[in-house]
């Protein structure tokens, strides 16, 4: 197998949060269990800053950003059980940054688990200031206006986006895409598949990204998609991957179809359980013991499944699903399982 090109990010700052890169794992278990595919697992839940996560890798870029312009306090928005703003909170901690997090009641849940427990009582304990907001459509104005006013008292703030999802957080799975590129090798092996969910669109952009620049085929990456229709999530996830590869090699363009989702796991909407979810995080720990999180790896995984069943990859496939991270969230869908 042919050595992969180098993705040169040295002229990125970059804050470490990981202390390396993340094992892949084979599930033979599950894979005996479906017949005819090979499935691994990518263990970006193992990072062990926060409770861990894939949030992670973006953090890197986004916390040096946030150095490099002075900034002493750090804002995010996102959802009442967010895992980017349970990272951001635990990036900002080990970086001596305050942290403001505003988060939304976008899941219509109201039992004491999702409210309380789960991502958002580590928010607390990792010491960040929680907005709870409940309209979805008014963060953004609260953002600003919060951040206008911490301005306006002398701090210098950097808002970090939504899902850590901008060019310069996708570095950091672009990054991750020349990782996995070298421990496959490594392996000796070829993944015909690197499967994972589409929720804010970042890791998928950059992952396809950094394939582009080292000279790949980026339709490897397969997600399904958590959040937003397959339409609106591909438009999102295009135009990331296209901003990241312009800062890795500008000039550069991402084809269309460089960007594979799939529709069909979101169900009643994002956050809210599915049966195939449940089914895929049974599966995972019963038969593998490994634990999924009930809104992106639980629904990716549950369509990574019924696409096996369906007969949906070739015979014999090596298949690498991206364990994304966010476990504290099942205790937030107690009443789910």
């Amino acid at each position: 197998m042919s050595t992969a090109p180098p993705l040169d990010l040295s002229r990125f700052a970059r804050h470490r949060l990981l202390e390396g890169p993340t094992p892949i794992q084979h599930l033979p278990r599950i894979s005996r269990q479906l017949g005819g595919v090979e499935l691994f697992v990518k263990r970006d839940d193992l990072t062990g800053l926060g409770g861990g996560g894939n949030k992670l890798r973006k953090l890197e870029f986004l916390i040096a950003e946030a150095q490099a312009a002075g900034a002493d306090t750090l804002l995010t928005v996102g959802a009442r059980q967010s895992n980017h703003a349970r990272l951001t909170a635990a990036a900002a901690a080990k970086a001596g940054l305050v942290c403001e997090l505003v988060l939304t009641r976008s899941v219509p849940r109201d039992d004491e688990d999702f409210l309380h427990n789960g991502n958002v009582l580590l928010d607390g304990l990792l010491g960040a200031t929680v907005h709870d907001v409940a309209d979805p459509a008014a963060a953004m104005p609260f953002l600003q206006h919060r951040s206008a006013s911490l301005r306006a008292a002398g701090r210098t703030v950097y808002v970090a986006p939504f899902g850590g999802s901008s060019a310069v957080g996708c570095l950091g799975y672009a990054n991750a895409a020349a990782e996995i590129l070298s421990q496959a090798e490594a392996m000796a092996t070829r993944f015909d598949r690197i499967v994972l969910p589409n929720g804010s669109g970042g890791t998928q952009a950059g992952l396809v990204a950094g394939l582009l620049a080292m000279g790949r085929d980026p339709r490897v990456v397969q997600a399904y998609t958590v959040l937003s229709p397959a339409e609106k999530a591909h438009g999102l996830t295009w135009g990331l991957a296209q901003q990241t590869l312009e800062c890795l090699q500008p000039g550069r363009k991402v084809p269309a179809d460089a960007i594979v989702l799939v529709d069909g796991q979101i169900g009643q909407g994002y956050g809210l359980p599915t049966d195939g979810m449940r089914e895929a995080v049974r599966t995972m720990a019963s038969l593998e013991g490994l634990l999924l999180d009930p809104v992106y790896g639980g629904k990716a995984f549950a369509g990574l499944l019924q696409d096996v069943r369906a007969g949906k990859f070739a015979k014999g496939a090596k298949l690498l699903f991206l364990m994304t991270g966010g476990l504290p969230g099942l205790f937030a869908y107690r009443r789910a399982f």
